[in-house]
């Protein structure tokens, strides 16, 4: 446990309120959206009463009430997702002024979304017979039946309800799928905590040296649970490219290391990627890292973009299209944003230019500082509660 951060909990609260809060789960290794609401509950809590729902919980904060909810079934996950939805329900139906929820659940007069929604990845594009085929594996799966019916309930008009959206391009495609949410819609971009900068060259090396990562040579740092999706293959590809001396550390999902060993053996990689598995504190990569690589196939924000550029790291990211922070980012100034996230010739061009030209690798490094220090989690929590208040006091 950390100790508390000056910020939210130093300006007055206009009003104390008490405040459900739901995640499946509630550590900082599950993810960017999990890292989301724990500090928006760790601003808060000195504020306000919060109380947080989960099945796994790996994290502790002084005020903050913590409610284990049970897991009979961990798989098939649409019948876990509908026993939490019913759990969470039950035990917050009365005594809450604010019911706030980062799951798919049909209840809470705050909903988060961080990730697009199943109408719009289930019909996006699609017309004619490959609509109607569509409708038919829906109509006949009780798993896409469920995941559709909470969303189509948490989306629904209600009095005092909001709806957070992480990004503008987000925001567009909730509009779009859910034209009656149009109202309710907000933005609330992920923040950071500013770190201490610069990185000295000792801290780099006690990183490096605390993560088992070599003390010698440029290291590039990929960042996500679902390392397809966040463009592993292509991240792989494109060291393969570059000098032997880059190497790259990769934090994620352990279970998910096994599949990609075979890639990295026959690239000839071996000796230049280093799996990190899950980290509760990711702070120390980035201190071991000299560039952060996200090409995503798709982010509706990518806090950990937003967090390395608070370290000073220069990033390369994919276009606004595949990843909601590209939308705030110019090219070159402060992040290299890719067109065509899979082109793995491209991103190893681009990788190449950010380590080896000293005038774009610092005017990076500086975009990117410059660039967070518009996102403080302090700033962000704040918005936060102005909706908490506003909900509360529509019901």
């Amino acid at each position: 446990m950390s100790a508390p951060a000056p910020g939210a909990a130093d300006q007055a609260s206009p009003q104390k309120l008490r405040i459900a809060v739901f995640n499946r789960t509630f550590s900082p290794t599950g993810g960017g959206a999990e890292r989301y609401s724990i500090a928006l509950v760790e601003q808060l809590a000195a504020r306000h009463e919060i109380h947080v729902f989960a099945q796994e919980i790996g994290h502790e904060w002084p005020g903050v009430t913590y409610h284990r909810v049970s897991m009979p079934l961990r798989k098939p996950r649409w019948v876990n997702q509908l026993w939490f939805a019913t759990a969470t329900w039950w035990a917050t139906r009365r005594g809450f002024d604010a019911v706030h929820s980062h799951e798919n659940t049909w209840h809470g007069n705050v909903q988060t979304v961080h990730v697009l929604p199943v109408k719009y990845n289930l019909f996006n594009g699609r017309s004619g017979w490959r609509y109607a085929l569509r409708c038919l594996s829906v109509a006949t799966s009780p798993r896409l039946l469920t995941y559709l019916g909470l969303e189509r309930l948490r989306y629904a008009a209600r009095p005092g309800r909001q709806v957070v959206v992480t990004s503008e391009s987000l925001k567009a495609i909730m509009a779009a799928s859910y034209p009656d949410c149009r109202a309710m819609l907000s933005v609330i971009t992920p923040g950071i905590t500013l770190p201490s900068l610069p990185i000295t060259p000792l801290q780099k090396s006690a990183a490096r040296a605390g993560l088992s990562l070599p003390a010698v040579g440029r290291c590039l740092l990929f960042v996500g649970n679902d390392y397809r999706k966040k463009g592993l293959p292509a991240t792989l590809q494109a060291l393969a490219s570059l000098p032997a001396d880059v190497f790259l550390a990769v934090v994620g999902n352990t279970a998910a290391i096994a599949g990609f060993r075979e890639q990295v053996e026959a690239l000839g990689l071996a000796q230049r990627v280093f799996f990190l598995g899950s980290l509760q504190d990711v702070g120390p990569a980035y201190q071991a890292a000299d560039a952060l690589v996200h090409p995503t196939l798709e982010d509706t924000f990518a806090m950990v973009v937003l967090e390395a550029m608070a370290h000073g790291l220069p990033v390369a990211v994919s276009a606004p299209r595949y990843c909601g922070i590209s939308g705030l980012l110019t090219h070159g100034v402060n992040a290299m944003v890719l067109d065509d996230p899979r082109n793995a010739a491209h991103l190893g061009e681009v990788l190449a230019r950010m380590l080896d030209e000293r005038a774009l690798g610092a005017q990076l490094r500086q975009g990117a500082i410059d660039f967070a220090r518009h996102y403080k989690w302090v700033d962000i929590a704040l918005q936060q509660e102005a909706l908490y208040l506003s909900s509360a006091a529509t019901v």
